[in-house]
Formats: C-alpha cells, structure tokens, sequence
C-alpha cells in the first residue's frame, strides 16, 4: 500500500540570491563606517603634514638668511657707583640690585617688577643681583654689602671672606663697634658725640668728624 507523504509548502519564500541577507548588510555598514574613518583619518595626517611642512619652511628661512633664534635678555651692567645692577629695556637705564622687586616700576615698562622675577625671591633673581651670608638661609641684594651696616645679621657683609670688603672709606672710623647695627667701621658723624660706639672708645678720644 503505498503512503502519501504531506507535501511541505514553500509559499511566501524566495530564494532570490540577488538580494543580501541581514548578515550581509550588517557586513557592508561596517565596511562604510571603516571607509569614512580611514578617510577622516587620511584628512588629519594630511593636515598634520602641511602645519610642519610650514613649521620647516620658516625655520628653513630662518637659517638661511642668518635670523638668530630668541635668546635671554642680558641685564647685567655696572651702576654709576661701580656696582652691579640691573638694565631695562631701553638699555641705559641702570638700576642698583635693591631696586628690583621693591614694588616700584623704575624701567619704564616695569620689567624690574615682572611676576616671573619677583615671584620667588631670591630663586629668580640673577646671581650677581644676590649675596648669600654665612648661613646660606639669609641673603641681601648686592648693593647692600659693604656698605658698613650688619645687614645679615651676623656681620658676614662686612668683614667675611666671602664680601671681601675694602678697608673703611675715608667718611668712615674703623674700629669694632660696640653695636650690633654696624661691624668695623662707623660713620665719623658718630665720632665725639658722647655715646660709645666703639668697643675701645677710640671713636671718642682719637676720631675726628
């Protein structure tokens, strides 16, 4: 006895080969997105070129034709009292050590009062404009050493090895003063004046104004 066997249907599908499946058009958007990417990218490596090929044309100029690259303005220069001192811009303008960074514009443009000078004392300031006492803690401008007062404290401006004073100025008495304000020598406006500066006296027996 032969059997039938129920005939499976079909209707509704197409096996149209022509047309992609999900999967497919999933593989084709990746394929665009990664297209559009690589182009993007392509654009900035393009742009990224052309700014250091600008970049080496102006250094390339720049050797050429001998233009010197910025250099650090040198202020060094020697005040009208024989000290060193700081130069403005205008490049006569010379200003002793303790004008720097005393909250007073002396160069015209105010470059003696710059933030990036006077922020941190006396880190920033060039080393001729600074002396370190004995103990390297305190510091004073230059101008201030040997000029007969204790300004560190300890009379190392004075009489140290490292100010390497010259011997008491003829306005001045050199004895060892008694006070502390002054180290080997005393202004002869002291002398005679019924106060005992120095520690032998001499400053009233033996000094004349």
């Amino acid at each position: 006895m032969n059997r039938t066997h129920p005939q499976r249907s079909f209707v509704g599908l197409s096996f149209d080969s022509a047309k992609p499946s999900s999967e497919e058009r999933g593989g084709c958007q990746e394929c665009r997105a990664c297209l559009s990417c690589t182009r993007r990218c392509l654009c900035v490596s393009i742009t990224a070129l052309l700014v250091l090929g600008v970049i080496g044309a102006i250094v390339g100029f720049a050797i050429t034709f001998g233009l010197p690259p910025p250099t650090p303005v040198n202020r060094f220069c020697v005040t009208s009292g024989n000290q060193t001192g700081f130069l403005c811009d205008d490049r006569v303008t010379c200003l002793t050590a303790s004008q720097i960074c005393n909250r007073i514009r002396e160069c015209v443009n105010g470059e003696d009062e710059q933030e990036e000078l006077c922020n941190d004392l006396p880190r920033n300031l060039p080393g001729y404009l600074i002396f370190r006492c004995s103990n390297p803690v305190y510091w004073i401008y230059a101008d201030m050493k040997c000029n007969g007062a204790n300004d560190c404290g300890d009379c190392s401006d004075e009489k140290g090895t490292l100010a390497n004073c010259p011997p008491c100025r003829t306005q001045w008495w050199s004895c060892t003063p008694v006070f502390y304000e002054y180290c080997t020598c005393i202004p002869r406006t002291l002398c005679r004046d019924r106060i005992q500066h120095c520690s032998d006296w001499s400053d009233e027996y033996v000094c004349n104004r």
